[in-house]
This record gives C-alpha cells, structure tokens and sequence, in this order.
C-alpha cells in the first residue's frame, strides 16, 4: 500500500478543499481516503490534490513537433503522425491530463483508426499518455469543415478521402462509415453538423448535413451505445443537431438563447473550447478566415457564460493543437476568465467529462476509483492558473510526474 500526503485535497462535489490531503493506494485504485497513513509514505509537501483532469476534445494525432501545417496534410504518412502523436501523449499526460476523448481523425490514413493504436499502446504501457476515447475518423460530407481539403482549398482530386476515412455523403454513405469506425474500436462518433473558422468557404454557421443524414448518424450509434459528438457553430445548425439526438456539440460559438434552452431541455452537452479564441494566431490566416473569426471569437467568449447560467452540462475540451498539447490547463483559466466559478470549472474537468464518457470510475478523489491524481502548488478554487503548474502525476497508481 501506497500512502500521498498532501497539504489538501479536493473534494470536487462539495467544491472546497479537505485538509490535510491522505489518498490511500493499492494496486490502480484509491482504497482510503483521509485518516492515518499506511504502508510505503510519499509527502509531497505543500500541494493539494485534485482527480486526474479531463480534456474532451483533443487531436492527439495532430500538432505537435514536426508538424509544417497544411503540407503535412499530403506529406506525412500514418506512421508518421503516430510518432509524433508519442510526444503529444507524453505531454498532455505531464501537463495532468489523464483522460481525453481523441474527437476524429481527418487526415489520409488508408483507413487505419490511428487513435484506436495509439490507445492501446497507452494501455499496454509501450508509452505514456492519457487513457483514450477515440473515435477513429471524424464523418464530414464533401466539402465540409472536417473534409481536410478545404482548408488549403486544393484542387480537385489532392488528398481525396474515403467513406472509410470519414468522407460520406446521403443516408447510405453516413451509416456505413459510422458501422466501419465501430468495427474497428471507435467509442464515440464525431461528425461535422456545421462550418468552421478555418475552412475557407461557406458561412461558419451553415447547416452542412441534413436532418434526415443527421438521424441516420445517430441512429447507427445509439443502437450500438455510442454517443455522437458534433462539431457545431451555427445557433440554428445547433437545433437541427439537438433534434436529430446528438448527444454533445462541440465549439457552439453561435449558439443563441433559444438554442440553449433547447440544449438544456434536452440534456445536450456543450464543450465549449472557448480558450482557443485567446490563444489562436490567425494574423497571418487569409482575409475570409480573418472576417470569421472577428465574428465568431466575440461570441465565443459571451456564449459560454450563458449556457452556463441557463444550466447547460459542460465539460472541458480545448481542441488542441489550438491550444498547444500540454498547455491543455489554459481552457479551465479561459472559462474562469469567463465568469464560470472555479468549482463548477474544475467539475467539468473531472465528474462532468467522467459523466459525458459514461464512466463511474474517475473523476473524484474517493475509495474505490481509479488513482488518477495529480498535485498543483496551490489552492485552484482561489487561483485557477495552478492547474498550469502540475507537480504531481499519477494514472493507475503508476507515477508519471514527481517534482
């Protein structure tokens, strides 16, 4: 048995921090909280302790070092981007991150699930990083935000894309690429419901499947217990979503008053990744990409607080790599900076994502789960930011980090 003595620990339904901080660990799971000390001691001195935090919208198959933009799009091969997802995995582990939903490949695989391998090599312990819900290839129709052409805008037939690979059109198309990203370990579905900033045509809102395709999609996943998560602007393309039974909107920078009320009613969950809109550079982007973000990001910034109020479920997801892997901490201080209450930041980071996943084994610093715990040199209900600054990592009862 394995003793972690603390300053404090977080009790994340009560929203305050218990002291002293004594976790209690055998094997992978906490077996005792509080109360004295037994077996091998470990003081980590003046940190409090918080559950392992959660990232629900992560690419960790893009980004990172060696990554050269729009060209890598053509020029790096499968087993490249595995490589490089290696570092991107270590550093969202370090950065205290200890479950993250990989949200659609969109990128030439030959059909290979890449997030599906790296999981698994994560939990055979071949390297580090976070435990993994992936959902294999993001299903976008042709010319969608997600179909990877558009945001280069290159010519016909560059980097053509398969049904497999998630480029699917009409009702027959969409069905048989969510039934190939489930036989092959998808957990969730990604589809694209609307526009984007980065793609370089169409109106960031527009509505891009219809609801009859909308249904179909969430039809193959339900039957089989999966959640589809959309990546969503428009307030309107939003509606269409909730009434198609989408189970989460991803972004939903647009969305309006009536559109949260729907969202609310309905149990519809919202990952806001509102940090991105502070951290993306897109001086250098062309004019439209410029003109959509001048619109949008403003938004961003007020939408979040308001679903908030209006009771909506949020988690934490900051799409990286626009916010950088590792800096993933930067969307809890965005969405304080918001207005949201730290508690109710630090629950989206830990219950709610467990929640969203459909798991009862994380997220909470208690007898029986899982020790995914991590240190921070402060109070975070007083101070956000120090969920930038992780002292401490531990994911299954295995150390990771120890500073």
């Amino acid at each position: 048995m394995l003793t972690l003595k603390a300053a404090g620990l977080l009790d994340v339904d009560a929203g305050e921090i218990i002291r002293p901080g004594i976790l209690r660990i055998e094997g992978d799971r906490i077996v005792g909280v509080g109360g004295a000390a037994e077996g091998e001691v470990l003081d980590l001195g003046d940190v409090i302790l918080l559950p392992g935090l959660m990232d629900m919208e992560v690419n960790l198959l893009m980004g990172g070092r060696g990554e050269t933009g729009l060209s890598s799009s053509v020029s790096d091969d499968p087993a490249l981007r595995v490589l490089r997802a290696v570092g991107n995995s270590r550093r969202t582990l370090r950065a205290g991150f200890t479950t993250v939903r990989n949200l659609g490949l969109f990128v030439k695989t030959g059909g290979y699930l890449l997030d599906v391998a790296l999981g698994k090599a994560i939990d055979a312990g071949w390297i580090e990083g976070p435990r993994i819900i992936p959902a294999g290839h993001a299903i976008t129709p042709t010319g969608g935000h997600l179909d990877p052409t558009m945001f280069a805008a290159f010519a016909p037939n560059v980097l053509n894309l398969t049904i497999e690979e998630g480029i699917a059109n009409g009702v027959d198309e969409v069905r048989k690429a969510v039934r190939y990203q489930i036989k092959h370990g998808a957990q969730l579905i990604k589809i694209c419901v609307s526009g984007g900033v980065m793609s370089l045509t169409g109106e960031p809102g527009a509505q891009h499947y219809s609801d009859e395709e909308l249904r179909a999609i969430v039809d193959e996943a339900h039957r089989r217990g999966l959640k589809v998560a959309a990546h969503t602007h428009g307030a309107d393309a939003v509606k269409h979503a909730v009434a198609a039974g989408i189970d989460c909107i991803e972004h939903g920078f647009l969305i309006d008053d009536e559109t949260i009320e729907l969202m609310r009613e309905a149990g519809t969950w919202l990952v806001p990744t509102t940090g991105l809109t502070d951290s993306m550079d897109v001086s250098k982007a062309p004019p439209e990409l410029k003109a959509k973000a001048a619109q949008m990001f403003p938004m961003a910034r007020t939408s979040v607080l308001a679903a908030y109020k209006a009771g909506v479920k949020i988690a934490v997801g900051t799409d990286a790599p626009a916010i950088h892997h590792g800096r993933n901490a930067d969307e809890l201080v965005a969405l304080v900076a918001r207005g949201i209450p730290a508690d109710a930041v630090l629950r989206a980071a830990t219950v709610a994502g467990a929640e969203l996943i459909g798991v009862t084994d994380r997220g909470r610093l208690a007898e029986g789960l899982l020790a995914d715990i991590i240190a921070v040199p402060g109070d975070p209900l007083q101070d956000i930011t120090v969920t930038r600054d992780v002292r401490f990592v531990m994911k299954g009862g295995k150390v990771f980090v120890h500073k």
